[in-house]
Formats: structure tokens, sequence, C-alpha cells
């Protein structure tokens, strides 16, 4: 109600405004009444236009100096490389064309701004020129896409070749939980439908299936560094997103199907940390949260860097707080957790206890 009223007082103040403004111009019996802009108000726009184009040529150039240091660290996964190049080859065409046709826009705008004696040179048809800014975007655009559907058909590679680890992603409102295909390496058949919560069947699993039997449910993901990781993605309720930024992975969970994605993680949980990047984040996220719990605030404790898996579609009212840690560690760590997780089978045979 207050938020009501405070932006209904705003909006009378902006009408009173308005009317008094009106009332001010009737007053002015001198005030010229043309609708014809003059030689004075082309003046005043033809600066107006040259003073936005330093504006926005110093805006961008604030942002990259204030704003570079939050962009997402070096990929931490094989195919990340080749994506963050294309993203950033990208992005150097955009900038460059943008600058260059923005700086001509705004110069020609200033130069020719309404003056009588001014007169623009003009082609009222030329083929040359059409063709030349014509071929142009089109072999630079045609390079981009098939140099993003060669990456994309790439990333999308999800085959059982040299040995992935298996692991299934189950999104549901609002968290993660993920299931490892176990020894044999293959998944048991699964459906929302056989969810039985009385015995700790939370995902569904066939029971009667024998590759379900040593599937491992857990709720933090283990991934061992150079080895292929083949991800399957189910939702329980609504349309969700798995989304991993370090890796450069993202696959949309759809109730009633399975998704795939795939990649190799590259650094360890430990070498991440270690990386310059990395270390001035945790030091700047930290000396803020320093000064929060200074204040006593909520949610201020020291902050470490982990790699994590988010939901990257609005899901619902708790949708910022769907995610779950991802540790890449050694294969050897990586096989010890696994031997400790307790496997489907033997959750089945405790529960009924």
């Amino acid at each position: 109600m207050t938020a009501f009223l405070i932006i209904a007082v705003l909006v009378f103040v902006a009408i009173a405004i308005w009317q008094m403004t009106k009332i001010f111009e009737l007053s002015q019996i001198k005030a010229e009444t043309s609708q014809i802009a003059n030689d004075k108000d082309n003046e005043y726009n033809g600066y107006l236009l040259f003073g936005f184009l330093i504006f926005i040529y110093g805006i961008t150039i604030f942002s990259f100096w204030k704003y570079t240091k939050v962009l997402l660290p070096e990929a931490a996964s094989e195919h990340g490389v080749e994506y963050d190049s294309l993203m950033l080859w990208s992005m150097v065409i955009i900038f460059i064309v943008q600058t260059l046709t923005q700086a001509l826009l705004h110069y020609f705008g200033f130069k020719y701004r309404g003056k009588k004696e001014n007169k623009a040179l003009f082609y009222a048809d030329n083929d040359r020129l059409e063709f030349i800014w014509t071929i142009i975007p089109v072999i630079v655009l045609a390079g981009l896409i098939l140099w993003g559907l060669y990456t994309w058909t790439t990333i999308m590679d999800v085959n059982d070749d040299d040995d992935p680890v298996v692991v299934e992603l189950y999104a549901q409102q609002f968290n993660w939980t993920a299931r490892y295909a176990g020894s044999d390496n293959v998944l048991g058949e699964a459906n929302v439908r056989m969810i039985d919560i009385d015995r700790a069947n939370v995902l569904g699993l066939d029971e009667a299936d024998p590759n379900a039997t040593d599937d491992i449910i857990v709720k933090e993901l283990h991934l061992p560094i150079g080895r292929k990781v083949n991800f399957k993605m189910r939702s329980q309720d609504v349309l969700h997103s798995a989304y991993m930024p370090h890796f450069r992975a993202q696959m949309n969970c759809v109730p009633g199907m399975i998704t795939e994605f795939s990649y190799t993680p590259i650094f360890t949980t430990e070498e991440m940390r270690s990386k310059p990047d990395i270390i001035d984040k945790v030091k700047r996220t930290n000396a803020i949260r320093a000064e929060r719990a200074a204040k006593g605030e909520d949610n201020s404790d020291p902050w470490e860097f982990d790699y994590i898996l988010l939901c990257n579609k609005i899901c619902g009212k708790s949708h910022y707080n769907m995610q779950m840690k991802i540790i890449v560690e050694s294969e050897e760590d990586y096989n010890k957790w696994l031997a400790e997780q307790q496997t489907f089978g033997k959750t089945m045979v405790a529960s009924a206890k």
C-alpha cells in the first residue's frame, strides 16, 4: 500500500509540473509558436548528437575499465576454449562495426545539421557501393555462422567413446539431484510416476531394472579431471535449465523427456582456486562480506570459490537459490569418493527394514 501511495504521489507531481510548464509557455506572449525547426534548433540538435557520440564512447571505455574484472574466468572445460574464442571474435567484430557506424552516423548528422548552405553529397543509385556493403556483411556473418555450427556440432557430440562418466542431473523446484550410473556405467530406467518418497525412491527409479541397482544418488556433484562426462537431464515439474558457467555448459531440462550434454573438465577445483583472477575475485567478495559482517548482516561469512550448477530458467519464487556444488578432482580422489557412496539398491534394502 505504501509503495502504491508513493507511486501515485510521484505521478501527480509529474502531472503538476507538466501543467505548470504549459502555463509558462502560454504566458510567454513573444514565444515563437512555429513547429518548424530553425537554424538555431538544428545547431542545438547537431551538438547534442555529437555530444551523445562522445557519451556512448565514454561509457563504453568506462565499462571495459570498471567491469571487465567481473567476467567469467578462463573456461574449465575442453570445449570452453573454442567457445570463448567464438564469443571473443564475435564481440570484436561487433565492437569494430559499432564503433565505425556510430562515428559516421553521428558525424554526418552533426556536419549536415540543417544549415541552409549545406548540401550533402548523395548517390541516387550506386551498384558498386551497394555490392560492397552487402557482400562484406554476408561473408563475415557466413563465416561466424559456419564457425558457430562447427563448434556447436563438436560440443553436442554426446557419445559413449572414451569411457565417459554417465551422470543424470535431476531438476525439481527448487533443487538439483545427481545420479551416477554406477559400476556398469548404465543408468537405470526412471519415471516421475514411480517416485515413492516413503521408500526413499526420490527420482522414480524402476526397482525392477537391474541397471538401477548400482546407481548412486547424491546432492553434490563430483567429476574427475580429464575424463569426459555425459550428462542426462530430466525435470520433475517445470522447465529448468542446467547451467554450469565455468564449464561453458547449458542445457534445458524438460519435463517428460531426456536432454543431453557432455564436456571434459580440464582444471580441478584447487587449480581453479589458485588462478590470479579467481584469487582477486575471492578477495573482493570477502572484502564486501567483511563490511556486511561488521554491520551484523546475514550471509556475510567468508566465501571460497567453487564450481557451481545453477538453474538458468525462472522456474518459481526460489529460482535464485536453485544450485548445486561441483567438485572437480583427480581420478583417484573421485573413485575414492564414489566408493564411499551408497547405491540405490542398498538404499532400498535399508528403507524396507
